[in-house]
């Protein structure tokens, strides 16, 4: 079975794990999380849906350590529940993955040119695509470049919200938040949080493993955490839940808003360049998993190949780009979020059931177990909570695949 080369350091899988998180979660999800909790529940919601990725990227760190190969949850569903653990993970993220490519695609043409959104969608897959290929290593230098781009842009809009004096306490307070609406505005902005997985997903191709991936994924998760929560009460706080909600972009209105209509082209270009940074990292991992399930053959054997030159699984790689651009023409932006997100709650539920099996770990401090067992029943409940179509689609699509599954490996027995 061919290698990937391991070439990421601690540095560099930090910010593949940056590069796949900011940048959804504030450029796409603010607005409708703020419709479903209102002001102080989305803050309330924002949180919640950090504890349970913090449970889960703890779960993930020790499970990527103990088995340091390319698939993520995949591979630790199969070694440590059992082959159908393995492919309902693996299918779960790849087909919501998939999603979010294609969501974050039809965002960086709605961000450049509107009227023809899913041409420049097309023509960004397709770039991306081409810098993945050229190899791991480009893709972290790529990433790191973008990461810069935006966190300069993010801290644009923060300072100018706060300097201007537009951030209102009484605003934070405002909008009629339920349980239910928290709790359904938590499973939404999960879809912002999940790229720590990427850091998982590239576990063949760090050095070090058992030393870098613990180490990258709370730190990454951590920066972002701190950086979601500080926009969150600048947008909150300056345009109301009300206005945040119906805001087709948040962050351009907060600098609007603060009296510097001039900087929203800025933050317009940063939006394009930071949904640019989450597929091009998306794309990466979604591959990577791919390849996995195509060497235990629970997809096409054909798409195990990796290229001789530049190491990277370029035969899933370009198929996972042919059905993102297929999405592309025929989805929704919306519907792709909900839809995501329910399937990769899923596949984070048997992450932490994956790692309960794992038993104490002495060398860390944090009571690990409980995590897990708290990770897995959060991703459970933030799942069922999401809009109802979401929810019967993404339990649909699993459902296929399980029969799928069924029906392959019961073919030999007859």
């Amino acid at each position: 079975m061919e290698r990937l080369a391991r070439r990421l350091g601690v540095p560099d899988a930090v910010v593949i794990g940056l590069g796949s998180m900011l940048g959804a979660g504030v450029f796409v999800v603010f607005a409708p999380a703020a419709a479903a909790a209102g002001g102080a529940g989305l803050l309330v919601a924002l949180a919640l849906a950090g504890f349970v990725a913090f449970c889960n990227a703890t779960s993930s760190a020790r499970l990527a350590a103990r088995h340091p190969e390319s698939g993520g949850t995949y591979v630790y569903g199969r070694e440590r529940l059992g082959p159908f653990a393995g492919f309902l993970a693996g299918w779960g993220f790849v087909v919501g993955k998939t999603a979010s490519c294609a969501a974050m695609a039809l965002t960086i043409g709605a961000y450049l040119w509107p009227g023809q959104a899913r041409p420049v969608a097309a023509g960004a897959v397709l770039a991306v695509t081409a810098v993945n290929l050229r190899g791991i290593a480009r893709t972290a230098t790529a990433t790191k470049a973008l990461v810069v781009v935006v966190l300069a842009v993010l801290a644009l809009v923060a300072v100018t919200g706060i300097a201007a004096g537009e951030v209102s306490l009484d605003r934070l307070g405002s909008g009629d938040g339920t349980v239910r609406g928290v709790l359904t505005a938590a499973g939404l902005l999960f879809f912002a949080f999940a790229g720590y997985a990427r850091i998982a997903t590239l576990g063949e191709e760090v050095r070090d493993p058992e030393r870098t991936i613990p180490r990258a994924v709370p730190l990454a998760l951590g920066v972002v955490l701190a950086v979601y929560l500080v926009l969150g009460v600048v947008t909150v706080g300056v345009l109301g839940a009300d206005r945040l909600a119906a805001s087709a972009a948040p962050l351009a209105d907060v600098v609007t808003a603060a009296g510097l209509p001039g900087l929203a082209w800025v933050v317009r270009a940063g939006a394009t360049v930071a949904v640019t940074g989450v597929l091009l990292s998306l794309l990466a991992g979604v591959g990577r998993t791919l390849l996995a399930m195509a060497r235990r053959r629970d997809v096409p054997g054909a798409l195990d190949a990796v290229h001789p030159v530049h190491r990277v699984p370029h035969r899933a790689e370009l198929a996972v780009a042919t059905v993102v651009i297929v999405v592309v023409a025929l989805g929704d932006v919306r519907g792709a979020i909900g839809f995501s997100s329910c399937t990769v709650l899923v596949y984070y539920a048997i992450t932490n059931a994956a790692a309960l099996t794992l038993g104490r770990d002495p060398a860390r401090k944090l009571p690990v177990r409980l995590l897990a067992g708290l990770g897995l029943a959060g991703c459970l409940l933030l799942a069922v909570n999401l809009p109802p179509a979401s929810v019967l689609t993404g339990l649909g699509v699993l459902a296929l695949g399980a029969a799928g599954y069924a029906l392959h490996h019961a073919r030999p027995a007859r």
